[in-house]
């Protein structure tokens, strides 16, 4: 393995990656639509703080994204935390979504350990959602509920939380392979109506049984009315004996139109949680609006994806990255699934799916490239990757040793990301641009909109040297409130 000095140059952008990149469009139409022209992206980064309200309106306008209402104020209270953002807006994540729908390519493409690839397309996505939707209606959920899911990276996953969005129900999500207690420690906190569940999963080639796990989660919440059964591998092999079980075939079975609630910018979309190492996870809030916005300007300007696009992001559904993944949606890419482990039945296997899937997005956590390094491999020698533009690392930092085994390993011509951000926030702080070259070991950029700035202990901003990362600024998809949080002490605090 080659050893690199952080901060060696690896790669640089063509002209004319940059000129077909998304946010090369998005600055001819400022030029356009708002006489604005930048030197360099430091300098639009430097616009989109100082003129924040307009960065945002424009966002919502360049993408032309499906709202209601008036886009002004944009932000008329600007308290951190506390910022009120589009109190005069109204939209819906699921009207996004499938604003994008066509029968051009499909919505999503999904596999796991026991089953090939098949595709979803915009139809039967449409048809599922819809008809889930319906069937939340009937058992009496109204908007401001919440429905929790302890399934798989699966289609059914992304359906129930569409179903959930286009009517205004609030969305949580606990990866499978959590214990009972933590996540009854989350679930407890925010009391869900509907629990929908998977019996088993498969991972390492292995098939793991839930089903006692989530009969003893069901006698520990009492405010669970329902449970709907999402079948796994071990389905057939015993009696499940939930209370309060519904099948999924059946919960899908009648078809419904899908309609879309209209809702203020600021309605919850979903709670997600933080890690729990001081006392009980903290259940965020996040809404609609904020969501959309953070995660179109993530997606497109930031990591380069386009409509007609393909996407993936390794990450159990109870990390915040398979949110993003399903944010591929709202730019028009579609979501590529990947259920179970990456290295299994061997290293080169997630590889190997990325080349037939023609993904031109990864997204993965540092581990896991640092873990293909550590084992050798070259998948260049076994797949082509011709359609594979990027690679986004995030949840720890990427080493410059790991980002020289990329450009040795995977592929020379590809755009290296290392990007950092959190659930807080379900976007990033800093990362990647496509104008800017990538060096070893770094972080491209901070991100548009994104007041981040490095203080040392005296609060005073430095520059190449260490300190606390500040965002000085607020970004719309803040936390609301932490739920249950009375007069919002704990998100004070």
């Amino acid at each position: 393995m080659t050893t690199l000095q952080e901060g060696s140059l690896l790669w640089r952008p063509s002209a004319q990656r940059i000129q077909a990149s998304a946010l090369h469009t998005y600055e001819q139409w400022l030029q356009a639509e708002h006489g604005k022209t930048f030197a360099d992206y430091q300098a639009l980064w430097q616009w989109s703080i100082d003129e924040l309200p307009l960065f945002w309106q424009t966002i919502l306008a360049h993408f032309a994204i499906p709202t209601q209402g008036s886009s002004e104020p944009a932000l008329p209270r600007a308290t951190m935390p506390g910022a009120q953002w589009f109190p005069n807006l109204r939209m819906n994540y699921a009207e996004v979504v499938f604003a994008h729908a066509t029968p051009a390519r499909p919505a999503l493409v999904a596999r796991s350990e026991d089953s090939p690839a098949r595709e979803v397309s915009w139809l039967e996505l449409e048809r599922d959602v819809g008809a889930l939707a319906a069937t939340f209606a009937r058992l009496g959920l109204k908007a401001g509920d919440r429905v929790a899911s302890t399934l798989p990276n699966r289609p059914e996953t992304i359906v129930a939380l569409l179903a959930c969005a286009s009517m205004g129900l609030i969305w949580t999500s606990c990866s499978p392979d959590m214990g009972a207690t933590v996540v009854l420690d989350r679930l407890r906190q925010i009391e869900p109506t509907v629990l929908l569940a998977v019996d088993s999963y498969t991972y390492n080639g292995r098939a793991h049984d839930r089903a006692e796990v989530v009969a003893n989660l069901l006698s520990e919440l009492p405010s669970v009315r329902q449970v709907i059964h999402v079948p796994g591998p071990l389905a057939a092999q015993r009696p499940i004996t939930w209370r309060d079980a519904l099948p999924w075939a059946q919960a899908i079975a009648q078809p419904a139109p899908l309609r879309f609630e209209s809702l203020p910018f600021e309605h919850p979309l979903w709670i997600v949680y933080s890690s729990g190492t001081t006392g009980l996870p903290k259940p965020m809030v996040h809404g609609h609006g904020g969501v959309v916005l953070t995660q179109v300007k993530g997606l497109a300007l930031q990591h380069d994806v386009r409509v007609g696009d393909r996407m993936t992001f390794l990450g159990g559904t109870g990390w915040i990255v398979w949110n993003l993944q399903v944010g591929a949606l709202l730019v028009g890419a579609t979501a590529v699934l990947w259920d179970g482990n990456p290295a299994w039945p061997d290293g080169l296997a997630l590889w190997r799916y990325l080349d037939e899937q023609r993904v031109t997005l990864m997204g993965c956590g540092a581990a896991m490239l640092i873990s293909c390094m550590k084992d050798g491999l070259v998948p260049k020698d076994a797949v082509r990757l011709e359609h594979l533009r990027a690679i986004s690392s995030t949840g720890s930092p990427l080493p410059a040793e790991a980002f020289a085994w990329v450009y040795a390993s995977v592929k020379a011509d590809l755009w290296m990301v290392s990007a950092s951000g959190g659930t807080d926030i379900a976007g990033g702080f800093v990362g990647a641009s496509p104008y800017l070259p990538v060096t070893a070991g770094e972080i491209q950029c901070r991100e548009l909109g994104v007041a981040a700035y490095a203080f040392n202990e005296a609060g005073e901003t430095v520059v190449d040297e260490v300190g606390e990362l500040v965002i000085t600024k607020p970004m719309p998809s803040m936390p609301l409130y932490f739920w249950g949080d009375a007069g919002g002490k704990r998100y004070q605090e």
